[in-house]
């Protein structure tokens, strides 16, 4: 084998051990992001819903605010669409 050649097995061979730790530390680094990650995972996913089933998010806020307080429920209504066209029109822009 001529001595170019060699020389570049053995560069082959030591970026290939380099690759492999690289690997290794990537992947002890990622275990510590994944708890916090899931999470932050899962609250997009609630923010998803939410967008796209607004009425059953605000039905079922509406409902359990008439069963807390059955008199106060038209005060709390009223903010709840001025929430929700204030939202509507920040998510519009």
């Amino acid at each position: 084998m001529s001595y170019p050649l060699q020389k570049l097995t053995v560069r082959r061979q030591r970026l290939i051990a380099q690759a492999e730790s690289q690997r290794v530390l990537l992947a002890q680094n990622a275990d510590s992001l994944r708890k916090p990650l899931a999470m932050a995972d899962k609250g997009l996913n609630v923010l998803r819903y939410i967008k796209h089933h607004p009425i059953v998010v605000a039905g079922g806020g509406a409902t359990l605010l008439s069963i807390a307080n059955p008199n106060g429920i038209t005060k709390w209504l009223r903010r709840g669409w001025l929430a929700w066209q204030l939202t509507k029109k920040i998510i519009n822009k």
